[in-house]
């Protein structure tokens, strides 16, 4: 959905709108080894590496029309990577005094975390995507193209609009565009493979979405270990722990297993 400006605001000086778009990514599999743990986090260590993560923040540059001033990216040890691009609405000279007043508000970054639990068999991928801007351009545009970046299991989605502008008579207005659910911006196709709940504080043009993979194959979540080698009750408790390790990021708090099995259900 495009950003609808309220009324094309006839602005006085700058927008000086801060726009920051945020997004933790989960990505969970099954890893029964340490060898199968060891070759999971190096794979994801290669799937997002600086160099991909930094194509992947210059195409969201491009698509919400902003200008790329300055990159830093880098690849830890023993995994992660990060990656830090500032931007500007407009263009502007790297030498200039005008970069130093976009360094606080218009950036993307990304960081991954690669980790796995020590003894349930469970690793988890996340990464931590900021998209903040200032000026007219918006950080909603990119929404799609990042969820379809990073194909997560788990998206927790937050979009906040700080400080204000002012039109040519002095009125100042805290946000220049309608909104009402982050949801509004997700393409449908995209909406239709995810569960979402919304917690929105409208007063405050603060906006929250989770949003949970609706289905579920075994087979999707299997690192190193074919599922025709797994007995049926192998299945079923790996099931059971795939789905509580997922249930317990959605909702963000850990959840008791009840007379043997997960009280979220298998």
């Amino acid at each position: 959905m495009d950003i609808r400006e309220i009324n094309k605001l006839k602005l006085y000086g700058f927008n000086n709108l801060t726009k920051s778009l945020s997004f933790n990514m989960y990505d969970i599999c099954y890893a029964k080894t340490a060898e199968h743990k060891k070759e999971y986090i190096e794979y994801i260590d290669e799937e997002y590496n600086a160099e991909r993560l930094t194509n992947i923040l210059t195409e969201v540059a491009h698509i919400i029309g902003a200008n790329i001033l300055n990159i830093a990216k880098q690849d830890y040890e023993p995994q992660g990577a990060s990656v830090t691009m500032l931007i500007s609405e407009e263009p502007v000279e790297p030498v200039s005094e005008a970069v130093v007043c976009h360094l606080d508000k218009s950036h993307i970054t990304v960081h991954t975390y690669p980790e796995s639990h020590p003894d349930q068999g469970i690793s988890t991928f996340r990464a931590d995507i900021d998209v903040s801007t200032c000026g007219k351009i918006s950080p909603l545009k990119a929404l799609n193209y990042l969820l379809k970046s990073f194909c997560s299991d788990i998206a927790i989605v937050d979009y906040r609009v700080r400080g204000f502008t002012r039109d040519v008579n002095g009125k100042k207005f805290f946000i220049d565009h309608k909104i009402n659910s982050i949801q509004n911006y997700i393409d449908q196709e995209i909406r239709n493979k995810y569960q979402m709940i919304d917690v929105n504080v409208y007063q405050e043009h603060i906006f929250h979405t989770k949003m949970l993979l609706r289905e579920f194959d075994l087979d999707n979540y299997l690192f190193g270990t074919p599922k025709n080698e797994l007995t049926i009750g192998e299945k079923k408790k790996i099931k059971q722990r795939l789905k509580k390790e997922m249930a317990e990021i959605f909702y963000g708090r850990n959840i008791p297993k009840v007379r043997g099995t997960l009280s979220e259900g298998s």
